[in-house]
This record gives structure tokens, C-alpha cells and sequence, in this order.
């Protein structure tokens, strides 16, 4: 069995090991800690962000452990009341302040708020309690007054806090966080080396250079900028550690466990400032690409979904035609019959005209079939199906759309892509005809840029000097738009002429593709 029984309480061996190594953690960290930085508040709140809130208990006992080993030596300096409370009420105290900002779910832009409130609300509770039972409980109250005692205290707290919680939250979020951008990956380990190297010479420097020692703060900062600007409140998490425990460690101590050094307190006041800089640029660029994620999703899902449905119209409309196509000919089969039978019984002249009335609607209803949807276009491609079919013939009635200039090979674009650009093409055309005067050219080419596949189509009037009325364009938004865009084309009015522009969904052609004339 995983779990042993000890006094009806179930013991997990790995909590007993979690509460040894947050005790081991905490003793280990006091003996580097200043009151301008207290390490061990940082590894309490860091703690109660990693570990599940059903496993709080052997962090409690962790910390149990910790004050024992401080506080039991110091009972008959300070009193066993001071020692029990002192040792009993922080870790609960933070655990509250950290459930009750846990009940509320962290969204990428609220994240740095999150923290700073998380930070400052633990540091203010624990301080003001471990302060008052201080000045309360000990036969021999401190001599320095309680607010000289806070800021120190209450910064230090702050300063360790806001330092490791950012990380242990990247840490607890690793799972359901967006994935790292693998091409930012170089230039973030080059921040982190440069941070990293700054921060050895910040242990170099002698310790009464406080101002060079700042100038070098000053550097490391442009990294860990960079770092928040690539990665967000994540690249803010990485970067403030890299910025505080540096400077921590180059900070001279006297080894008592309230030491404080004047001279650097001013430049980690600035440090902490910065971290929460940081961390609110970080969130603020997590959110707009949050956002900016969102939308193109949502783009894509709608581009996605109005392809679903075109392509849903067309095989209707493509059943429709073969059903249109099986009538044709089942009539004409029939009207042949019926002209053998006339020729049969000696009514030539009647079974000629009938013949020939026969022929002009067969081709008539063959092309308004076409309108429906071109058949053709699956064997022979748009150029053939386009110059075959009904719509073609309904220009050249008009005696305004001049030859069209097809060049390229339409078959190497898949039918979607086709029938798309056949739909639109004919509509350009009946726009154009509708709306203005003057003769119409067409002009289509296929062409390949790199690894890019696609088809650009110019419909513009003859008469260079006319321009495209602004109902032309408007209209020209308006029913063009729809399907191209779905297609991840793009439709352009300038001067005289609609150029549409369709690719195949899978590539990313820009304006590169050639262009007719």
C-alpha cells in the first residue's frame, strides 16, 4: 500500500519527504537572508503555488519543523508563547492569502496584477503578525520602532516574494500554458547568458562599489526586457529571478539573522520596481497575443466554415447539374427517336425542322446547365470549362467582353480553388456589365512563386482613362469579397479594374505571383 495509517491520519512517504526538503529549504535560505530580502517568505509562497492544495498540509509541516529547529533554542530568550504563535500563525496566514487569490481564475492579462496583489497582501499579512507578537509577547521589545521595523521587514518579505512566485507560478502553469516559440529560443538563452554573466560580475565587484554595482543592475535590465517582450509575463517570470538573486548575493551581510546593508537597499528598491515593471509589461504583451491568437483562430474557424459551406453548395448544385444533364439526355434521345420515326414515314421536311429545333435547345439547355455548375471543369480545368460554357456565351451576346487572355495551366489548382475563381470570375464580369459602359477585357494567369501555387484575374474595362465608380467598388466589396476571402484570396478595385487573387489554402502567396499585363 502507497499510504501508511498513523493514528487514523493517512501518511504519504512522498509528503513526509515534500515537508523534509521545504524545512531543509527554508534553514538553508536564512542563513543568505537579509531583512531587505527574506528568502524563506519567498519559498512560502513559492511552495503554496507548486504544491496542490490537498498536499498543503505536509508544507505546513515542513514549516512546523523549520521554526523548531530556529525557535525551540530561543524559547527562554523570548518566551514559549512567542515561540508557539510565532511559529504557528504565518504559514496559515499565507496559506489564506493564497487560497483566496487561488479561487480566482488567473487570465493572461490579469497575471502580473495577480502577483503584485499576491505578493503584497502575504508580505503585510505575515509582517504585521510576526511584528505585533514581537512587540507583544518578548520580555524585551526591539529598539527600533515599529515602523523602521515594517518597511525593512515588509520590502524584504515583497522583495523575496515577488522574486520566486512569479517562477513557481510559471512552474505550475507549465501544462496548460501555450507552447515556447521554438524560433525565439536562441536569442532567449543569449538574454539569459548575458544575465547570467552580468550577475558574475556583480559578485566580482568590490562591495562598497554600490554605484557600480547599480550600473550593472542597469544592464542586466535591457535583457530581461528583451526576455519580457519575447515571452511575456513567462520571459518577466524568468527574468526577475536573474535580476534579484544576483544582486541579493552581492549584498553584504553581517551573518545575524536581521542583517541589512544601507547601501544597497536604495538599489533593490529600484529592483523591485522594476520587477513589477516587468511583470505588468509581460502580462500586457501575453494578453494583446493572447487576444491576437483568439482573433485569428476565430478568423480561421470563419474562413474555415464559409469554405464548408460553399463547397456544401456546390455539390449540391454539382448533383443538380448531373440530374439536369440526365433530362437533356433523356429528351434528346427521345426527340431522335421521334425525328427516325417521322423520317420513317415519309415526313422529311417536318422531322429536318424538328431536328434542327431540336439541336438549337439542346445546346441551349447544355449551356444554362453550365451556369449551374461546370461539369467540365473536373476533366479540363477553369480555362476550357469557362470558354465552353454557358457563361461564356452569354458575353459574347453582350458584344462588350473582348477575348479573354488565359495563360498558365488552371489544372495544377485543385476544383475548390476553381470553382471558386469560376464563380467569382463571372460575377466580376456581370458586375462590370451592369454597372458600367465600355468594353470589358479579362485577363487570368496561373503561376507558381517558390513553393506558392495560385491564380490572379484581372477584370477591367478597355478604356484606360475610365475609372471604377464608387457603387462599382462598393458592390465590388460587397459579392466578391465573400467567397475569395474565404479561400484566403484578396480582392483589389484600383483604377479600372478588379484584380482577384485566389491561392491554395496551404501556401502563403503574396503579391509576388505574376501578374497579367
Amino acid at each position: 500500500m502507497k499510504d501508511r495509517v498513523l493514528s487514523g491520519i493517512p501518511v504519504h512517504p512522498a509528503g513526509l519527504v515534500l515537508a523534509a526538503a521545504y524545512a531543509i529549504a527554508c534553514v538553508s535560505s536564512r542563513q543568505y537572508s537579509l531583512d531587505q530580502f527574506f528568502l524563506p517568505a519567498g519559498i512560502r509562497v513559492a511552495a503554496l503555488l507548486i504544491v496542490p492544495p490537498r498536499l498543503w498540509a505536509y508544507v505546513l509541516l515542513g514549516e512546523f519543523s523549520y521554526f523548531a529547529y530556529l525557535r525551540i533554542p530561543t524559547i527562554e530568550r523570548y518566551g514559549l508563547e512567542w515561540a508557539i504563535l510565532a511559529s504557528t500563525l504565518l504559514m496559515p496566514m499565507a496559506m489564506l492569502v493564497v487560497h483566496l487569490h487561488l479561487r480566482k481564475a488567473i487570465s493572461e492579462a490579469a497575471t502580473g496584477l495577480w502577483l503584485l496583489s499576491l505578493s503584497v497582501s502575504t508580505a503585510l499579512a505575515v509582517t504585521s503578525i510576526n511584528l505585533s507578537l514581537s512587540r507583544l509577547l518578548w520580555p524585551n521589545p526591539p529598539p527600533d520602532t515599529l515602523l523602521e521595523a515594517a518597511e525593512r521587514v515588509v520590502f524584504g518579505h515583497f522583495a523575496a516574494i515577488i522574486t520566486l512566485a512569479p517562477l513557481a507560478l510559471l512552474w505550475a502553469r507549465r501544462r496548460s500554458a501555450p507552447p515556447w516559440h521554438k524560433k525565439l529560443r536562441i536569442p532567449s538563452l543569449v538574454a539569459i547568458a548575458l544575465m547570467l554573466a552580468l550577475g558574475l560580475c556583480m559578485q566580482l565587484i568590490p562591495t562598497a562599489a554600490h554605484s557600480t554595482r547599480t550600473h550593472v543592475v542597469l544592464l542586466a535590465a535591457l535583457p530581461a526586457i528583451a526576455l519580457a517582450f519575447m515571452h511575456g509575463w513567462r520571459g518577466a517570470a524568468i527574468a526577475i529571478p536573474l535580476l534579484n538573486l544576483p544582486l541579493h548575493l552581492a549584498t553584504p551581510s553581517t551573518g545575524l539573522p536581521a542583517s541589512f546593508d544601507l547601501g544597497t537597499f536604495a538599489t533593490q528598491q529600484n529592483m523591485a520596481v522594476m520587477s513589477v515593471a516587468l511583470l505588468a509589461l509581460g502580462s500586457s504583451i501575453s494578453y494583446h497575443h493572447q487576444r491576437a491568437r483568439s482573433r485569428s483562430l476565430a478568423e480561421e474557424t470563419t474562413l474555415r466554415l464559409a469554405r464548408s459551406s460553399h463547397q456544401t453548395s456546390e455539390r449540391e448544385l454539382r448533383d443538380r447539374a448531373i440530374h439536369l444533364k440526365h433530362l437533356g439526355e433523356g429528351m434528346d434521345s427521345s426527340l431522335d427517336e421521334m425525328v427516325s420515326w417521322l423520317k420513317s414515314q415519309g415526313h422529311h421536311a417536318v422531322a429536318n425542322s424538328l431536328q434542327h429545333a431540336s439541336s438549337v435547345h439542346s445546346r441551349l439547355f447544355r449551356e444554362q446547365a453550365s451556369l449551374v455548375y461546370p461539369t467540365g471543369l473536373e476533366q479540363v480545368g477553369l480555362y476550357i470549362a469557362l470558354q465552353g460554357g454557358g457563361a461564356y456565351e452569354i458575353w459574347s451576346n453582350t458584344h462588350r467582353v473582348t477575348q479573354p487572355r488565359l495563360t498558365g495551366n488552371p489544372c495544377m489548382l485543385n476544383v475548390d480553388l476553381q470553382l471558386a475563381m469560376y464563380r467569382t470570375l463571372i460575377e466580376a464580369v456581370s458586375l462590370l456589365l451592369e454597372l458600367e459602359s465600355g468594353q470589358v477585357c479579362v485577363a487570368a494567369r496561373c503561376g507558381n512563386s517558390g513553393s506558392r501555387r495560385g491564380i490572379v484575374v484581372v477584370v477591367s474595362l478597355l478604356d484606360r482613362r475610365c475609372v471604377l465608380s464608387t457603387r462599382t467598388t462598393q458592390q465590388a466589396v460587397e459579392r466578391l469579397a465573400g467567397r475569395i476571402l474565404a479561400y484566403g484570396g484578396s480582392v483589389h478595385c484600383r483604377s479600372n479594374r478588379l484584380r482577384l487573387v485566389l491561392h491554395e489554402p496551404s501556401t502563403q502567396l503574396q503579391s509576388a505571383i505574376i501578374q497579367p499585363d
